[in-house]
């Protein structure tokens, strides 16, 4: 179950490091859209998102002051889920299932991460730090 519950962890840091890592790639890109959705200062916003998901997975992958890397993901997807995907404020009807679909997508990941709040530290196959 050890091995089972890494690779597990890997697919799910590997979530959180590919989005930082398009909020770095993609920083023009993705301020004016936060922009567009009315976010303050978009630039500032998404490059201090993108450093939370590096550290959020960074702390999944490798056990490290995993319940701060949780609480780290957990403040990301309530700002972004909230602020970037408030399907109710969009009459636009396309727009507004991709916004539903991406806000229960991400209230779906709260809650698999608070549940990874009651596993016991240090973590399986971690570098047990924190």
């Amino acid at each position: 179950m050890n091995i089972a519950f890494l690779i597990g962890r890997i697919i799910f840091a590997t979530f959180w490091l590919m989005g930082s890592f398009n909020h770095f790639k993609n920083l023009n890109y993705m301020s004016e859209y936060a922009k567009a959705r009315g976010t303050p200062s978009p630039e500032v916003a998404v490059a201090g998102t993108g450093v939370i998901l590096l550290l959020g997975g960074l702390s999944m992958l490798l056990g490290v002051y995993p319940v701060v890397g949780i609480i780290l993901l957990i403040i990301f997807l309530l700002g972004v889920s909230f602020q970037m995907h408030a399907y109710w404020k969009v009459d636009d009807a396309q727009m507004k299932q991709i916004d539903m679909i991406n806000f229960t997508k991400n209230m779906a990941l709260v809650g698999a991460l608070l549940m990874f709040l009651l596993l016991p530290h240090p973590w399986p196959m971690s570098l047990g730090i924190g």
